[in-house]
């Protein structure tokens, strides 16, 4: 039997003992190897018969947490019996509502209400705390009055603001273990406790009331700042998830009548096989290959590539590119899970999911962490009794003990840390794969940088116009752009932005016909104008075939191209500095593109890159490897 891989959703783990405990308590199980995270609160655990999940869950129960199963994005999603197009279905059940696959919104709706509840918590402390701080500390205002005044504010913020320490520390303590927050309570409940008794029986004796509510209230900042931070960083998911289409529009047979029909669906109920249909300017639902039409899709959102490619029958359209222009009938050949949209966030995902070796570190100093602090601060309160006599003195001395090892930095800065850099990178098109790779980036050599959209603006512009005849070149540009005024296509609008841009008056047209993949066709003052590839024209003088580093439209007339129009990406205005900047850290820059080998190596030559370090023609799932 193969392994089974699932990840669980941890609730109640508020620090790295709590995660370090979980982590031991799975891997204790026969065949069972997890990881568990704090700062994503998840645990990824590949498990093998005769362990089940059931048998996960209740192991992480009998630790003192409360364990759910993530829905399974990753898994592939085949249709079933009776999945043909042109057959009505209902929606699988997914364990969500709605049915469907599920969304990062899902997740991170579970982040955003604790931020919430930890914002209220934090913000009552402060304002009550910084009263309490004032009475205790200014000498000025010592009165009778104002100790009990110390005790009245300072009950809610100790009771009811640390609520969350105290729980976790008595839940812990049920199951024979303590974590940070056994710490935090302790060190509270001595300091207020002390204070009330001192109070309470008339003594004069210091009052420790600003202590326990000064602690809670910073540790409270500090966990909505932690549970903040995760939030945002879910956000790139979000941000990932929302590049895809939220309906489409399907074609159904009605099995009377067999008469076609366009019926919108939402996209989550799209089935592998199902035919469906993209409108200029709309997305690509899914994955699938094109049935009918012809048109030039853009595909930058996956390849990088601001030139968008032609696409006709056969060809495959990757889910959340657009449609540029025609008219698409797709056949769905992957959904939900499957498609090239779903590996990239499940990349993010399993990035946030991991481990670096430093965290490991974290979590096994973290484990033993605690004991060790409760038997110092023990010892730390009773020599201090016996060397002084005095147990208010030890109990400072121990409190203070309790609450410096409070916040364990280590064990919460380091997965916060590698959650919020994987996070923002892919806010800002990074996709790392792993904690691991995050922390080896020390280690890097060599920088691999994709041309389009990386080095380039991402942007198609005119970047020259070639003419034979003696014909100039805003007499070519005018003709060329008024046919293609008419057009959608991103090259066509370039062509219509640089004549606009030279203040070129366009004169009208007459009779545009768009030829399918190729170009279009019009009629200026009676001359049949042709703008497009070569196939278009018997005739195509040699000097406009070659020399052009960019994707190429001819212009001409009477059978005869007159002109070649380049399109191309320019160089960003600090893409030279930046490879000087990789060169100056001692890494390498190689350039790496699907575009042709000459636009390449001209664009390696702009930023400074060797051209022997130029890799061309290279198609997208060749990239990886």
């Amino acid at each position: 039997m193969s392994d089974q891989l699932v990840d669980l959703s941890i609730s109640g783990m508020t620090c790295a003992s709590c995660s370090a405990r979980v982590e031991r308590t799975l891997n204790r199980l026969d065949g069972v190897e997890a990881s568990v995270n704090l700062a994503t609160e998840r645990a990824r655990v590949r498990y093998a018969e005769p362990v089940t999940v059931e048998d996960l869950l209740g192991a992480v129960q009998r630790t003192g947490y409360s364990a759910t199963v993530v829905p399974d994005r990753s898994r592939p999603a085949h249709p079933g019996p009776g999945s043909a197009p042109g057959h009505d279905r209902l929606p699988e059940h997914s364990g969500h509502p709605g049915g469907g696959h599920p969304r990062p919104e899902d997740h991170l709706a579970h982040d955003v209400a604790p931020a919430t509840a930890l914002l209220r918590r934090a913000v009552l402390a402060a304002v009550l705390t910084a009263p309490v701080v004032l009475l205790s500390m200014v000498p000025a205002l010592e009165s009778p009055a104002t100790r009990w005044a110390q005790l009245v504010l300072a009950t809610p913020v100790v009771l009811w603001a640390a609520w969350p320490f105290h729980r976790a520390a008595a839940r812990n303590a049920r199951h024979g273990a303590s974590t940070m927050d056994t710490l935090v309570s302790i060190g509270v409940l001595a300091a207020y406790g002390w204070s009330v008794v001192t109070l309470v029986a008339g003594g004069q004796g210091h009052l420790y009331f600003e202590v326990g509510a000064v602690v809670t209230t910073f540790l409270l900042t500090g966990r909505w700042l932690e549970a903040r931070a995760r939030t945002r960083s879910r956000g790139a998911l979000l941000a990932l998830m929302d590049l895809g289409a939220k309906d489409v529009a399907v074609q159904r047979i009605d099995a009377a009548s067999r008469v076609t029909t366009e019926v919108r669906i939402p996209v989550d109920d799209l089935r592998v096989g199902d035919h469906f249909v993209v409108r200029p300017g709309e997305k690509v639902a899914t994955d699938g290959v094109v049935l009918d039409g012809q048109s030039a899709v853009d595909a930058s959102v996956v390849t990088g590539e601001s030139v968008p490619v032609e696409v006709g029958p056969g060809d495959h359209v990757t889910g959340g590119t657009v449609n540029a222009q025609g008219r698409l009938v797709v056949e769905a050949t992957a959904v939900g899970a499957d498609t090239t949209l779903a590996a990239m966030t499940r990349l993010v995902e399993q990035a946030q999911l991991g481990k670096a070796p430093v965290q490991r570190l974290a979590d096994r100093v973290s484990a033993v962490f605690v004991p060790v602090v409760l038997v110092l601060a023990l010892l730390t309160f009773l020599g201090w009794w016996v060397g002084s006599g005095d147990p208010a003195l030890a109990l400072t001395h121990a409190v203070a003990v309790l609450v410096i090892a409070c916040p364990c930095a280590l064990g919460l800065a380091t997965p916060t840390a590698l959650l919020v850099g994987t996070g923002r990178a892919a806010q800002l098109g990074v996709l790392i794969k792993g904690p691991e790779i995050l922390e080896d980036t020390r280690r890097v050599d060599t920088v691999v940088l994709d041309k389009t959209g990386t080095v380039t603006t991402g942007e198609p512009v005119l970047t020259g116009v070639t003419t034979t005849d003696r014909l100039s070149e805003d007499a070519a540009l005018r003709a060329a752009a008024a046919v293609e005024s008419g057009s959608e296509h991103p090259i066509a609008r370039a062509v219509v932005a640089a004549a606009h841009a030279r203040g070129l008056d366009l004169p009208p047209v007459t009779g545009f016909r768009a030829e399918a993949g190729a170009g279009a066709v019009a009629s200026i003052r009676g001359t049949e104008v042709t703008v497009g590839k070569a196939s278009l024209f018997p005739v195509v003088p040699d000097a406009l075939r070659t020399g052009h580093t960019g994707s190429t439209v001819l212009v001409g007339w009477d059978g005869a191209a007159r002109a070649a129009l380049t399109v191309a990406d320019t160089v960003r205005p600090t893409s030279a500095a930046a490879v000087r900047a990789l060169a100056d850290e001692g890494l390498t820059a190689y350039l790496l593109t699907g575009d042709n080998a000459a636009t390449a190596r001209a664009v390696a030559a702009q930023v400074g890159i060797d051209p022997a370090h130029v890799l061309a023609d290279v198609a997208p799932s060749a990239k990886h490897a």
